[in-house]
Parts: structure tokens; sequence; C-alpha cells
């Protein structure tokens, strides 16, 4: 059954008024651009006439933004005695972030949100577990933490990092340690 079959002869009679009433619009035409053609420029307008009084205005002044300097140095690696003391405790692993399941973007927005709540907590060092990758190989998210740990966002919150020792997770995890805030 079609939509006309529907309607009762009332609503047939109300939607020819309507149909009727309505003038369809003209389609518009792109204006034609010809390769080479120039435009005529539009006329002038008019002058006013009468008296005109020309009022001198000051220049606004412009002052260039103020220098602002540049965020702290990219992240180092870690002094080795200070690796040293995170590998065997003496300083401690004041937080745990596991990488494990998240996809590329993902780990990186855990990863950049966890070290920044890191250096406002306070903490002073953490631990990073990336993983190792598939079949040995490096894994998405190992081969770009390095990356993510230099890049400009990360800068004044990490001042460095090294790969931790086999007991916390060896090549698939790193020692990160925090700029005070």
């Amino acid at each position: 059954m079609s939509r006309r079959d529907d309607l009762s002869p009332d609503d047939r009679r109300i939607w020819s008024r309507v149909a009727g009433s309505v003038t369809p619009s003209r389609p518009k035409k792109a204006p034609r651009i010809v390769v080479g053609a120039v435009q005529p420029d539009p006329p002038p307008a008019p002058l006013p006439t009468g008296k005109i009084k020309a009022v001198p205005r000051p220049l606004p002044s412009f002052s260039p933004p103020p220098l602002v300097p540049v965020s702290r140095s990219v992240p180092e690696v870690l002094e080795p005695r200070r690796q040293r003391r995170l590998s065997r405790e003496r300083d401690p692993i004041e937080a745990r972030i596991d990488l494990h399941g998240y996809g590329r973007f993902q780990a990186q927005d855990a990863l950049t949100a966890f070290l920044m709540g890191a250096q406002a907590r306070g903490y002073r060092s953490v631990l990073v577990i990336t993983g190792q990758g598939r079949r040995g190989g490096t894994g998405v998210i190992r081969g770009s933490v390095h990356e993510w740990l230099t890049s400009p966002a990360l800068r004044g919150v990490v001042s460095g990092f090294a790969p931790a020792a086999r007991h916390h997770g060896g090549d698939g995890a790193l020692y990160v340690t925090i700029r005070r805030g």
C-alpha cells in the first residue's frame, strides 16, 4: 500500500491546497569562472557632501607578548647511582602504572595523566611498565614511551628515566624520576 492510499479524502483536499500554494524555488546557478578573466572593481562609494572635519586618532600601541621561558630541558638518562638506588629499593618507588592492554593513544593519555598526578602528589620516582612486546620484539607502547617522556607536554614533569632492573620488569619497564612541582 502506498502513502496516497492511506490518505482520507479530507487529507487529500488539504494536501492539494498546501501543494498548490507553494512555488518551487529556482535553483541558483553557480557563477561561471573563466580562467584569465578579470573581474571589474566595484564602483567607489559616493563621497558625502558638506563639511568633513578630520579628527586625528592616536595609533594603538603594540607591545609584543612577554617572552615565556622555555619549559625545562629534555629529560635525561638517570645517573647510574640513582638507578642503582631505585633498583635496590633504597629510594622508594612511590607509584606504578601498567600499560598492558592499552592502545597506543590510550596508553599515552594514561601515562600523561599518571605522571602529572604523581607530580601533584609530590612523588619523586615511579615505575612505568610497558611490556616487552609480542614475540620478544619491541612493542608499540615500549617503542613510543621514550618519545612520550621527552615530549614538550611532559618536560616540566619528567626529570629522567632509565630501564628498570630485572626484578622490576627489566626491558619492559622504566624508572621515571619526577620534577618537584
